[in-house]
């Protein structure tokens, strides 16, 4: 399924890896890694500890460069040439782990200091905002459930809130993609039941790839699977079929 590299555009895909390698110091973090990702869709990206997910990430945000491998994102952009800084612009986001939130300013500040949008004069002088940027902000505190706290400082929040508000500030850039690293990871029982209502709720708008390995969440998300190990995929499809591979079960589910 090569794309070639002077007609990129012939893959209708929004996320395009195929034959993707990268090693470091000899150790194959990615082994000719493969992974189609359509438009407006959800994926669940599951696998061992040292299975190539957290690689695969950086390759796709440009934090990492692959050895080999075309990576492409919305048909014709070549994500292997580009820095980060490009890559986050054409839209593409990532929420890490541990949520990095602006700690001394509201949840409303944090979600506004986010937006993609340009600042105008009148808002930058006077501190007033225009009208499409406040509902933007009330859709995006909507979504993430967090209305009802947009006046808590965000070191107030609790930790599946802190969550919640990284989430909205990365809406808040109007991303294509989000690249979203184990949500629910410390989150009690009704934060990971909400965060995967929220997950479906903002597929409807955007593709969103999930790194998990709560597999009753992954259950709950709904959506296909592609299970890695050892820097290549291993199985993909629903979560009932993979969970019944027995190469599956005996690299990851049967620890």
């Amino acid at each position: 399924m090569s794309v070639a590299a002077d007609n990129p555009v012939l893959t209708s895909s929004l996320l395009y890896l195929d034959g993707v390698s990268v090693s470091f110091d000899g150790y194959k973090a990615l082994r000719e890694l493969s992974l189609v990702l359509a438009p407006g869709e959800m994926r669940a990206i599951i696998g061992p500890n040292g299975a190539g997910k957290t690689t695969m990430m950086d390759i796709i945000t440009g934090k990492t460069r692959a050895d080999s491998g075309d990576i492409y994102f919305a048909g014709s952009h070549d994500l292997s040439h580009l820095d980060e800084a490009a890559i986050a612009e054409l839209g593409v986001g990532r929420k890490f782990q541990k949520p990095t939130v602006f700690e001394s300013h509201t949840v409303d500040d944090n979600i506004l200091l986010a937006l993609k949008a340009p600042r105008s004069a009148i808002a930058t002088l006077f501190g007033r905002q225009p009208a499409n940027e406040r509902e933007r902000i009330d859709r995006i505190l909507e979504t993430t459930r967090l209305k009802d706290h947009r006046a808590r400082l965000a070191a107030d929040l609790s930790h599946g809130q802190k969550q919640w508000l990284e989430i909205g500030m990365l809406l808040a850039q109007d991303p294509k993609l989000l690249l979203v690293d184990e949500p629910v990871a410390g989150m009690t029982d009704a934060e990971t039941a909400q965060t995967a209502e929220l997950l479906r709720e903002i597929a409807r708008d955007h593709s969103v790839v999930v790194v998990e390995h709560d597999m009753a969440f992954v259950r709950d998300l709904g959506v296909k699977v592609t299970v890695l190990h050892e820097g290549s995929v291993l199985a993909e499809g629903a979560l009932d079929e993979v969970s019944a591979d027995p190469r599956v079960i005996e690299v990851y589910l049967g620890r």
